[in-house]
């Protein structure tokens, strides 16, 4: 049998820091199986961040020395010139994976689709920002040919948008979509109780490097309204951010507050508060959780603080973990549910990885 051949992929990474790192560690790792197993000739041939980058030709990097190159022989940041770099490898396919949380670099993704190359991100700034920009996007994947991937961006690296597609591509309608898409306050609440007061959990949550910096932003659902404004846009929604109704767990009184430091100062004021919504919650057999819900019939979108029975899959998560649950025409008595570790490097990685290679798989065929 005559070997299939090797197509020849050109990887671009924008953003080598936390995410990017582990990628570019998984990639090394995976180099031999990838050539010898899925007959896939990749090469990372750039990587930038705000500080350096380096070009390399199409042999690309040695994915075990590039921090050295970066610090050694870095040039300048400037994606125009790494946009014009990529375009210059004509015979290749070429993806550029998009490792930032930044809100500019999106804004090249149209201009990289129309130029034939893909793009896949954990990026939630465009595919959660203004429905004008996603449109454009999505319309130039369709006129261009080319692939966006965003699986990272809801769930990190568990099969959540890629599920959601499945059902919808495969005739099935989607009636409502809960979960709880926030490692932050999955383990927030999931440790609430036991003699622990709501500050101490989040003060918890900080020391372990769960939170952002400044637990506000957390704290604000914002993130959690950004996920689920991606979950109905990928149901075929026109919704923007503004739409969702959010319940924040800022107390108002701290939205101001001059730092993280002396928000963090300040909580235990408001403890009371949450603690008796968490005894009120007990004394009813149930569990407070911090959900977001997508409601397909009445057309409703919310991130909020609900009560739910001790027997319920939300109620009995651990550590960080998310979950979401999807209740169809085909999965109605029975929701279909998805769990695992819903933050880290590791597995926001491993998500960013299985885009890329849906992508290779896909180039490959004739």
């Amino acid at each position: 049998m005559a070997q299939r051949s090797r197509i020849p992929i050109v990887v671009g990474i924008v953003g080598p820091g936390l995410i990017g790192g582990t990628l570019i560690k998984q990639l090394a790792a995976q180099s031999r199986s990838l050539q010898n197993d899925l007959f896939i000739n990749m090469h990372v041939i750039a990587i930038i961040s705000t500080r350096t980058m380096y070009l390399y030709n199409q042999k690309g990097c040695d994915l075990d020395t590039w921090q050295t190159d970066m610090a050694v022989g870095g040039e300048q940041p400037d994606l125009q010139a790494f946009t014009e770099f990529f375009k210059g490898f004509s015979k290749c396919h070429k993806v550029i994976i998009d490792c930032t949380a930044d809100a500019h670099v999106p804004s090249l993704y149209t201009v990289w689709l129309s130029s034939g190359i893909h793009v896949v991100t954990p990026n939630k700034k465009l595919c959660s920002g203004p429905l004008s920009d996603w449109t454009k996007v999505k319309n130039a994947v369709k006129e261009h040919g080319t692939h966006f991937k965003y699986e990272g961006t809801v769930g990190a690296g568990l099969p959540i948008i890629s599920t959601l597609s499945d059902l919808m591509q495969t005739g099935d309608k989607i009636l409502h979509i809960e979960g709880i898409l926030s490692g932050t306050l999955s383990f927030i609440f999931n440790s609430l109780g036991a003699g622990k007061t709501f500050s101490e959990v989040v003060a918890d949550a900080k020391a372990k490097g769960f939170t952002e910096p400044d637990p506000r932003e957390d704290l604000a659902g914002t993130d959690v309204a950004r996920k689920m404004v991606i979950l109905g846009r990928e149901c075929g929604l026109a919704i923007e951010m503004q739409q969702v109704t959010v319940e924040s767990l800022v107390p108002p009184q701290l939205a101001d507050a001059k730092s993280a430091e002396d928000f963090m100062h300040q909580l235990p004021q408001y403890d009371a508060a949450m603690q008796g919504q968490a005894q009120a919650a007990a004394d009813q057999g149930m569990a407070l959780r911090y959900v977001g819900s997508l409601d397909l019939v009445k057309m409703t979108c919310t991130v909020e603080l609900k009560q739910v029975p001790l027997s319920h899959p939300f109620a009995n998560l651990a550590g960080s973990d998310n979950i979401i649950s999807f209740k169809t025409q085909r999965y109605n008595e029975q929701p279909l549910v998805i769990r695992g570790p819903g933050a880290g490097a590791e597995v926001t990685a491993a998500g960013v990885f299985a885009d890329l290679l849906h992508v290779a798989k896909t180039l490959r065929l004739p």
